[in-house]
Protein backbone atom coordinates (compact mmCIF):
# COMPACT_ATOMS: atom_id res chain seq x y z
CA UNK A 1 0.00 0.00 0.00
CA UNK A 2 2.89 2.38 0.86
CA UNK A 3 4.62 2.03 -2.52
CA UNK A 4 1.34 1.87 -4.43
CA UNK A 5 0.35 5.23 -2.92
CA UNK A 6 3.64 6.78 -4.05
CA UNK A 7 3.31 5.30 -7.53
CA UNK A 8 -0.22 6.62 -7.95
CA UNK A 9 0.68 10.09 -6.67
CA UNK A 10 3.58 10.29 -9.13
CA UNK A 11 0.88 10.51 -11.80
CA UNK A 12 3.39 9.75 -14.53
CA UNK A 13 0.70 9.71 -17.29
CA UNK A 14 0.03 13.36 -16.32
CA UNK A 15 3.32 14.20 -18.04
CA UNK A 16 1.50 13.63 -21.34
CA UNK A 17 -0.60 16.70 -20.55
CA UNK A 18 2.58 18.77 -20.06
CA UNK A 19 4.36 17.35 -23.10
CA UNK A 20 3.16 19.95 -25.67
CA UNK A 21 5.63 22.47 -24.24
CA UNK A 22 8.50 20.07 -24.90
CA UNK A 23 7.31 19.03 -28.36
CA UNK A 24 6.85 22.70 -29.35
CA UNK A 25 10.45 23.37 -28.31
CA UNK A 26 11.49 20.26 -30.23
CA UNK A 27 9.69 21.40 -33.38
CA UNK A 28 11.80 24.57 -33.74
CA UNK A 29 15.08 23.06 -32.49
CA UNK A 30 18.04 23.19 -34.91
CA UNK A 31 20.56 21.03 -33.02
CA UNK A 32 19.01 17.60 -32.59
CA UNK A 33 21.06 14.70 -31.28
CA UNK A 34 19.52 11.48 -30.01
CA UNK A 35 21.40 11.42 -26.70
CA UNK A 36 20.42 14.89 -25.45
CA UNK A 37 16.90 14.48 -26.83
CA UNK A 38 16.42 11.26 -24.89
CA UNK A 39 17.91 12.53 -21.64
CA UNK A 40 16.15 15.90 -21.64
CA UNK A 41 12.83 14.12 -22.18
CA UNK A 42 13.43 11.57 -19.43
CA UNK A 43 14.65 14.16 -16.92
CA UNK A 44 11.62 16.39 -17.39
CA UNK A 45 8.82 13.90 -17.88
CA UNK A 46 9.91 11.01 -15.66
CA UNK A 47 11.69 12.90 -12.87
CA UNK A 48 10.86 16.61 -12.58
CA UNK A 49 7.14 16.61 -13.36
CA UNK A 50 6.27 13.45 -11.36
CA UNK A 51 8.36 14.82 -8.49
CA UNK A 52 6.26 17.99 -8.48
CA UNK A 53 3.13 15.84 -8.43
CA UNK A 54 4.11 13.87 -5.31
CA UNK A 55 5.40 16.98 -3.52
CA UNK A 56 2.18 18.88 -4.15
CA UNK A 57 0.11 15.84 -3.18
CA UNK A 58 1.98 15.59 0.11
CA UNK A 59 1.25 19.16 1.15
CA UNK A 60 -2.20 19.49 -0.44
CA UNK A 61 -3.48 16.27 1.13
CA UNK A 62 -6.47 16.27 -1.21
CA UNK A 63 -9.18 13.77 -0.42
CA UNK A 64 -11.13 14.34 -3.62
CA UNK A 65 -10.15 14.17 -7.28
CA UNK A 66 -6.87 15.67 -8.50
CA UNK A 67 -5.25 15.55 -11.94
CA UNK A 68 -5.73 12.01 -13.35
CA UNK A 69 -6.55 10.63 -9.89
CA UNK A 70 -10.27 10.43 -9.28
CA UNK A 71 -9.78 8.85 -5.85
CA UNK A 72 -6.31 9.75 -4.55
CA UNK A 73 -4.94 7.41 -1.87
CA UNK A 74 -3.95 8.86 1.53
CA UNK A 75 -0.61 10.65 1.51
CA UNK A 76 2.41 9.57 3.53
CA UNK A 77 5.87 10.92 4.35
CA UNK A 78 7.28 8.75 1.60
CA UNK A 79 5.91 11.21 -0.96
CA UNK A 80 8.09 13.98 0.46
CA UNK A 81 11.27 11.90 0.38
CA UNK A 82 10.44 10.59 -3.08
CA UNK A 83 10.21 14.18 -4.33
CA UNK A 84 13.59 15.07 -2.82
CA UNK A 85 15.19 11.96 -4.33
CA UNK A 86 13.76 12.58 -7.81
CA UNK A 87 14.74 16.26 -7.68
CA UNK A 88 18.33 15.40 -6.78
CA UNK A 89 18.60 12.81 -9.55
CA UNK A 90 17.06 15.21 -12.08
CA UNK A 91 19.48 18.05 -11.36
CA UNK A 92 22.50 15.71 -11.35
CA UNK A 93 21.46 14.13 -14.64
CA UNK A 94 20.77 17.56 -16.09
CA UNK A 95 24.34 18.59 -15.32
CA UNK A 96 26.00 15.32 -16.37
CA UNK A 97 23.98 14.63 -19.51
CA UNK A 98 23.21 18.14 -20.78
CA UNK A 99 25.00 21.13 -19.21
CA UNK A 100 25.19 23.42 -16.18
CA UNK A 101 22.58 25.85 -17.56
CA UNK A 102 19.99 23.11 -17.97
CA UNK A 103 20.67 21.83 -14.44
CA UNK A 104 20.36 25.38 -13.03
CA UNK A 105 17.04 25.91 -14.83
CA UNK A 106 15.78 22.58 -13.48
CA UNK A 107 16.65 23.71 -9.97
CA UNK A 108 14.83 27.03 -10.41
CA UNK A 109 11.76 25.26 -11.78
CA UNK A 110 11.78 22.79 -8.88
CA UNK A 111 12.05 25.57 -6.26
CA UNK A 112 9.18 27.53 -7.80
CA UNK A 113 7.09 24.38 -7.98
CA UNK A 114 7.74 23.77 -4.29
CA UNK A 115 6.76 27.34 -3.43
CA UNK A 116 3.42 26.70 -5.11
CA UNK A 117 2.24 24.27 -2.43
CA UNK A 118 4.65 24.47 0.53
CA UNK A 119 2.85 25.99 3.57
CA UNK A 120 5.66 28.51 4.21
CA UNK A 121 4.89 30.25 0.91
CA UNK A 122 1.97 28.43 -0.75
CA UNK A 123 1.49 30.52 -3.87
CA UNK A 124 -1.60 28.44 -4.57
CA UNK A 125 -3.64 30.46 -2.08
CA UNK A 126 -3.02 33.72 -3.98
CA UNK A 127 -5.28 33.65 -7.05
CA UNK A 128 -3.54 36.10 -9.36
CA UNK A 129 0.04 35.52 -8.23
CA UNK A 130 -0.30 31.75 -8.64
CA UNK A 131 -1.88 32.22 -12.08
CA UNK A 132 0.96 34.45 -13.27
CA UNK A 133 3.73 32.34 -11.75
CA UNK A 134 2.32 28.97 -12.87
CA UNK A 135 1.69 30.21 -16.41
CA UNK A 136 5.14 31.77 -16.67
CA UNK A 137 7.14 28.85 -15.31
CA UNK A 138 5.11 26.03 -16.84
CA UNK A 139 4.99 27.99 -20.10
CA UNK A 140 7.76 30.45 -21.01
CA UNK A 141 10.38 29.13 -18.59
CA UNK A 142 9.66 25.44 -19.31
CA UNK A 143 9.80 26.11 -23.04
CA UNK A 144 13.24 27.73 -22.76
CA UNK A 145 14.38 24.98 -20.39
CA UNK A 146 13.25 22.32 -22.87
CA UNK A 147 14.91 24.20 -25.73
CA UNK A 148 18.19 24.30 -23.82
CA UNK A 149 17.95 20.62 -22.91
CA UNK A 150 17.06 19.45 -26.42
CA UNK A 151 19.78 21.47 -28.15
CA UNK A 152 22.43 21.52 -25.41
CA UNK A 153 22.71 25.26 -25.93
CA UNK A 154 24.05 28.02 -23.72
CA UNK A 155 22.23 31.15 -22.57
CA UNK A 156 23.11 33.29 -25.60
CA UNK A 157 21.17 30.93 -27.87
CA UNK A 158 17.89 31.93 -26.24
CA UNK A 159 17.95 35.59 -27.27
CA UNK A 160 16.28 35.07 -30.63
CA UNK A 161 12.84 36.37 -31.52
CA UNK A 162 11.41 33.01 -32.71
CA UNK A 163 12.47 31.34 -29.45
CA UNK A 164 11.31 34.06 -27.04
CA UNK A 165 8.05 34.56 -28.95
CA UNK A 166 7.34 30.82 -28.83
CA UNK A 167 7.95 30.83 -25.09
CA UNK A 168 5.52 33.72 -24.60
CA UNK A 169 2.86 31.95 -26.67
CA UNK A 170 3.30 28.87 -24.50
CA UNK A 171 2.58 30.98 -21.40
CA UNK A 172 -0.49 32.52 -23.04
CA UNK A 173 -1.86 29.03 -23.65
CA UNK A 174 -1.11 28.05 -20.05
CA UNK A 175 -2.73 31.22 -18.71
CA UNK A 176 -5.85 30.28 -20.70
CA UNK A 177 -6.01 26.72 -19.39
CA UNK A 178 -4.79 27.18 -15.81
CA UNK A 179 -8.13 28.28 -14.25
CA UNK A 180 -9.89 25.45 -16.11
CA UNK A 181 -7.73 22.93 -14.24
CA UNK A 182 -9.11 24.32 -10.96
CA UNK A 183 -12.78 24.44 -11.91
CA UNK A 184 -13.79 21.15 -10.29
CA UNK A 185 -11.81 21.71 -7.07
CA UNK A 186 -13.62 24.71 -5.59
CA UNK A 187 -14.89 22.81 -2.56
CA UNK A 188 -11.55 21.13 -1.84
CA UNK A 189 -9.52 24.32 -2.34
CA UNK A 190 -11.85 26.34 -0.14
CA UNK A 191 -11.51 23.74 2.60
CA UNK A 192 -7.74 24.21 2.49
CA UNK A 193 -8.01 27.99 2.55
CA UNK A 194 -6.83 28.35 -1.05
CA UNK A 195 -8.65 31.03 -3.02
CA UNK A 196 -7.84 30.02 -6.58
CA UNK A 197 -8.43 32.17 -9.63
CA UNK A 198 -11.25 29.87 -10.71
CA UNK A 199 -12.99 30.46 -7.37
CA UNK A 200 -12.62 34.21 -7.88
CA UNK A 201 -14.01 34.00 -11.41
CA UNK A 202 -16.81 31.57 -10.62
CA UNK A 203 -17.78 28.60 -12.80
CA UNK A 204 -19.11 30.56 -15.77
CA UNK A 205 -16.49 33.27 -15.36
CA UNK A 206 -13.76 30.64 -15.62
CA UNK A 207 -15.12 29.57 -19.01
CA UNK A 208 -15.32 33.17 -20.26
CA UNK A 209 -11.79 33.82 -19.02
CA UNK A 210 -10.47 30.75 -20.86
CA UNK A 211 -12.24 31.82 -24.07
CA UNK A 212 -10.60 35.24 -23.99
CA UNK A 213 -7.06 34.01 -23.34
CA UNK A 214 -7.37 31.04 -25.70
CA UNK A 215 -8.49 33.41 -28.47
CA UNK A 216 -5.52 35.70 -27.80
CA UNK A 217 -3.13 32.73 -27.75
CA UNK A 218 -4.57 31.27 -30.97
CA UNK A 219 -4.24 34.61 -32.76
CA UNK A 220 -0.69 34.83 -31.42
CA UNK A 221 0.19 31.40 -32.80
CA UNK A 222 -1.25 32.30 -36.20
CA UNK A 223 0.78 35.53 -36.34
CA UNK A 224 3.87 33.69 -35.08
CA UNK A 225 3.81 31.14 -37.88
CA UNK A 226 3.01 33.84 -40.43
CA UNK A 227 6.00 35.90 -39.25
CA UNK A 228 8.66 33.24 -38.73
CA UNK A 229 7.57 30.22 -40.79
CA UNK A 230 4.59 29.75 -43.12
CA UNK A 231 1.03 31.03 -42.95
CA UNK A 232 -0.15 27.50 -43.73
CA UNK A 233 1.20 26.41 -40.33
CA UNK A 234 -1.11 28.95 -38.72
CA UNK A 235 -4.12 27.51 -40.52
CA UNK A 236 -3.00 24.01 -39.53
CA UNK A 237 -2.83 25.10 -35.89
CA UNK A 238 -6.41 26.41 -36.04
CA UNK A 239 -7.58 23.14 -37.60
CA UNK A 240 -5.73 21.11 -34.98
CA UNK A 241 -7.46 23.03 -32.19
CA UNK A 242 -10.96 22.48 -33.64
CA UNK A 243 -11.70 19.33 -31.53
CA UNK A 244 -10.68 21.25 -28.39
CA UNK A 245 -12.96 24.17 -29.23
CA UNK A 246 -15.91 21.91 -30.07
CA UNK A 247 -15.59 19.93 -26.83
CA UNK A 248 -15.11 23.12 -24.81
CA UNK A 249 -18.22 24.80 -26.26
CA UNK A 250 -20.31 21.65 -25.82
CA UNK A 251 -19.17 21.34 -22.22
CA UNK A 252 -19.84 25.03 -21.59
CA UNK A 253 -23.41 24.55 -22.85
CA UNK A 254 -23.89 21.74 -20.33
CA UNK A 255 -22.39 23.79 -17.50
CA UNK A 256 -24.60 26.76 -18.39
CA UNK A 257 -27.62 24.58 -17.62
CA UNK A 258 -26.08 22.66 -14.73
CA UNK A 259 -22.91 23.86 -13.00
CA UNK A 260 -22.35 20.43 -11.48
CA UNK A 261 -21.16 19.40 -14.96
CA UNK A 262 -17.97 21.37 -14.21
CA UNK A 263 -16.57 18.16 -12.77
CA UNK A 264 -13.41 16.06 -12.70
CA UNK A 265 -14.38 13.84 -15.63
CA UNK A 266 -15.07 16.64 -18.08
CA UNK A 267 -11.99 18.57 -16.98
CA UNK A 268 -9.77 15.55 -17.62
CA UNK A 269 -11.42 15.00 -21.01
CA UNK A 270 -10.69 18.60 -22.00
CA UNK A 271 -7.09 18.28 -20.79
CA UNK A 272 -6.57 15.03 -22.69
CA UNK A 273 -8.12 16.28 -25.94
CA UNK A 274 -6.09 19.49 -25.72
CA UNK A 275 -2.83 17.62 -25.04
CA UNK A 276 -3.54 15.13 -27.83
CA UNK A 277 -4.23 17.88 -30.37
CA UNK A 278 -1.28 20.02 -29.33
CA UNK A 279 1.17 17.12 -29.20
CA UNK A 280 -0.05 15.94 -32.59
CA UNK A 281 0.22 19.39 -34.15
CA UNK A 282 3.69 20.15 -32.76
CA UNK A 283 5.00 16.74 -33.81
CA UNK A 284 3.61 17.39 -37.29
CA UNK A 285 5.28 20.82 -37.19
CA UNK A 286 8.56 19.18 -36.20
CA UNK A 287 8.35 16.94 -39.27
CA UNK A 288 7.53 19.89 -41.52
CA UNK A 289 10.39 22.06 -40.28
CA UNK A 290 13.04 19.34 -39.95
CA UNK A 291 12.07 17.57 -43.20
CA UNK A 292 10.62 20.27 -45.48
CA UNK A 293 8.95 19.08 -48.64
Amino acid sequence: MFFRSILLHLRIPFSFLLMPVYVFALSISPNLLANQLLWSFIILHLFVYPSSNVFNSYFDKDEKSIGLLKNPPPVNKGLYYTALFLDTIAVLLGYLKINMLFAAMLLVYILVSRAYSHPLIRLKKYPFSSWIVAGFFQGFFSFLMSYIGINKFELENLWRSPVLSAGLLTSLMLWASYPMTQIYQHEEDTKHGDTTLSIKLGIRGTFYFAIIFFSIASLGFFLYFNRFYQTSYGYAFVMAMTPVVLFFLGWFAQVWKDESQADFGNTMRLNFISALCLNGFFFWLFLQISHPG
